[in-house]
């Protein structure tokens, strides 16, 4: 049995608690990152089967820790996004030129974005990473967390940080109110092959049914992620290959060509889920484990990479002033940052899924001219782009590039 003291227990290796875990390295904080899952099954390819969606302020601050250099050519860049609703000929359409950067957003492999984190996080000589590995006993003091791990090592830490997901073992450990409710909507998710290429175009269609995604992968790849009632998730996902394709080509259209799936697909239960608080006495929650919100404008990832960049930045400047990094006052700085854009695109990615997923033909109506206004109004539109870019607001250093 060995006992490891530590500056911070980060629970959960993927991309939120392994970048937070680079990011507070990078200021001289050192940290214990703990996984459940080996790292080999992490990288599979089969892993999940999914693509990111990688904003422009997270973007900024993946580079700064290291991380994006890994990736390497493994990046498809957005550079223009088109919106509609259905088949209406009323649309939205956001071009990067409008806001003078390279592109609106990256889209990045989760298998690739997973082999890059845990590249950074295994170069850095200041975090240790276990994996796989599970807490088995969790305990509070006045000054410290201290872990029991399954495999019988201790940890002891001023501060434990959950970044294990939506089923967060951290999170119910503390007690923390958790509210959430089901949109009975599955996500089918896969990746395709087609003989036109995308020209990094990401198009989104809404449905009844829900939103349909496609969105540019590297080559003439893309990644769908298609929007379903549970039942008819179903029936789709066991489609022979070929029905698939024609039922996936029929909301798509015929402008890519000929289209074939790459790989295997894959359905999710889609939910909306937050906590009332992502603080607790020597305890804070990141990522999903605070928040979870429908995939409709592919914020999920940014949201957490978000609480990153401003919680490594509280606790980077905590430790200059000689704070103690795990104190209630440090982190109520956090919670107060983070929580009013959380609750924002909670509410804002909620409501957008219950306006569009229906077919009531006012509804239908008022938001097409909608979508056609704000496609007119210059300065409204850049706004929008540049809030899904991750660049309004106050921002931590990070998010704009700089060091902590």
């Amino acid at each position: 049995m060995n006992t490891h003291c530590t500056d911070t227990l980060i629970v959960g290796g993927g991309p939120v608690g392994g970048s937070l875990a680079c990011a507070l390295a990078s200021a001289g904080i050192s940290s214990v990152v703990v996984d459940r899952v080996p790292a080999a099954e992490l990288l599979a390819p089969n892993f999940d089967g999914r693509a990111t969606a990688v904003a422009q302020g997270p973007k900024k601050m993946l580079e700064q820790i290291g991380v994006w250099q890994a990736l390497g050519t493994e990046v498809a860049p957005i550079r223009d996004i088109r919106v509609a609703d259905g088949r209406s000929n009323l649309f939205l359409h956001y071009d990067h030129a409008d806001v003078r950067e390279d592109a609106l957003g990256y889209m990045v492999e989760n298998q690739h974005l997973r082999h890059a984190v845990l590249t950074a996080v295994t170069d850095a000589p200041a975090i240790m990473y276990l994996a796989p590995n599970e807490i088995d006993a969790l305990e509070h003091s006045e000054t410290a967390v201290i872990a029991r791990l399954k495999g019988g090592d201790h940890i002891t830490a001023p501060l434990i940080i959950g970044a294990d997901g939506r089923n967060s073992f951290v999170r119910d450990h503390a007690g923390l109110e958790l509210t959430q409710w089901p949109y009975h909507q599955s996500g089918i998710v896969c990746t395709i092959a087609h003989e036109e290429p995308h020209h990094n175009i990401a198009h989104e269609h809404f449905y009844p049914a829900g939103p349909f995604a496609i969105l540019p992968l590297t080559g003439n790849r893309s990644s769908i992620v298609w929007t379903e009632s549970e039942v008819d998730a179903a029936d789709i996902m066991a489609l022979p290959d070929d029905d698939f394709i024609w039922e996936l080509t029929q909301r798509a259209g015929d402008f890519m060509g000929a289209l074939e799936v790459v790989g295997p697909r894959w359905s999710y239960p889609l939910s909306l889920q937050y906590t009332k608080t992502s603080t607790a006495p020597r305890l804070a929650l990141a990522g999903d484990a605070a928040h979870g919100v429908h995939p409709i404008a592919g914020q999920g990832l940014n949201m957490g990479l978000r609480d990153v960049a401003a919680l490594a930045e509280v606790l980077a400047d905590a430790r200059r002033l000689g704070l103690d990094i795990g104190s209630t006052q440090v982190l109520r700085k956090y919670d107060r940052w983070r929580r009013f854009d959380n609750t924002m695109m909670l509410a804002a990615t909620d409501v957008l899924n219950r306006l569009f997923s229906n077919d009531i033909a006012p509804i239908r109506m008022a938001r097409d001219l909608g979508l056609a206004a704000v496609n007119r109004i210059g300065p409204l539109k850049q706004f929008l782009m540049r809030q899904a870019m991750g660049l309004t607001g106050t921002l931590p250093r990070l998010l704009k590039g700089e060091s902590l």
